[in-house]
């Protein structure tokens, strides 16, 4: 008898036809709401070829909008994704520890981070400090606000995923580490947190996408990311619809491509589990 644990019983013919039926009418729904917009789109005036040829033929587009774009998004992600990182691994720590004050601080903590609005933390952060105070320059100011939220909530994410993490490794393990003589904080720094950190590192490759989807909503704040140098891009051009039609094509294919090396890595992980 296998012994693998699933979540919910293999569907039958019956409930593989009824998964069939629905998929092809939510593809022709998404088709149909597709074509009503390309309708109004063209309708409008939006979709037409010269607002179009600027992206092919004026270098500009890239150098001055769309390059400078994707490096405000890719600033705010690289610096959050580290931040998120140390404050998850220690908030993490912070909530398996014996101390039962610490972990309920913790506990607190990644509970508030991760209830509260990333778009709200940023409007706090920026209007609320650094947008009044002398800690950074004004100029840096959005991007420090857009940071700040980005690293409370998706480290707050990764807190989560640790305690979990280290929470479903075997418990014989704890127990071998304990009866050597390490004590509970050895054994979750040296035995427990590696493997879970291995374990959870799909997870880490997918919350990445996650960030840089987010660092969309520095707009509200009027961080000069991807979204922003876009409106910027079709108030010049005067092709705003096309313009974010190219930025939403440029989030797809980078989120696409982490979410496929996610997808990658977890297969890499797997087969040397399965080699170990």
């Amino acid at each position: 008898m296998s012994t693998q644990a699933v979540l919910f019983d293999a569907p039958g013919p019956k409930a593989r036809l009824r998964h069939k039926i629905f998929t092809v009418i939510g593809a022709l729904i998404a088709v149909g709401i597709a074509y009503v917009v390309y309708v109004q789109f063209e309708a409008a005036g939006q979709l037409q070829a010269f607002m179009w040829e600027p992206f092919v033929t004026d270098p500009q587009v890239w150098t001055s909008y769309l390059i400078p774009g994707l490096k405000g998004t890719f600033t705010a992600a690289a610096i959050s994704v580290v931040l998120a990182v140390i404050f998850g691994l220690l908030f993490g720590m912070g909530r398996l520890s014996p101390f039962a004050p610490l972990r309920w601080f913790c506990g607190v903590i990644v509970e508030f981070f991760r209830s509260v609005p990333v778009l709200l933390m940023m409007v706090f952060a920026y209007f609320g400090y650094f947008a009044t105070s002398n800690l950074v320059p004004n100029q840096h100011a959005p991007l420090a606000a857009v940071v700040t939220a980005l690293t409370l909530y998706n480290g707050a994410v990764i807190a989560e995923l640790v305690r979990s993490g280290v929470h479903g490794l075997p418990k014989g393990q704890t127990e071998a580490g304990l009866a050597v003589g390490l004590t509970p904080g050895q054994v979750l720094r040296s035995i427990q947190l590696p493997q879970a950190l291995t374990a959870m590192l799909p997870a880490l490759v997918g919350q990445l996408v996650v960030v840089l989807k987010d660092s969309a909503l520095g707009y509200g704040i009027t961080y000069l990311e991807l979204l922003n140098w876009s409106k910027t891009l079709g108030s010049a051009y005067a092709n705003t619809v096309p313009a974010y039609i190219v930025a939403g094509i440029l989030f797809v294919v980078i989120n696409y491509s982490l979410t496929k090396f996610a997808v990658y890595l977890e297969g890499r992980l797997k087969k040397r589990r399965a080699r170990a």
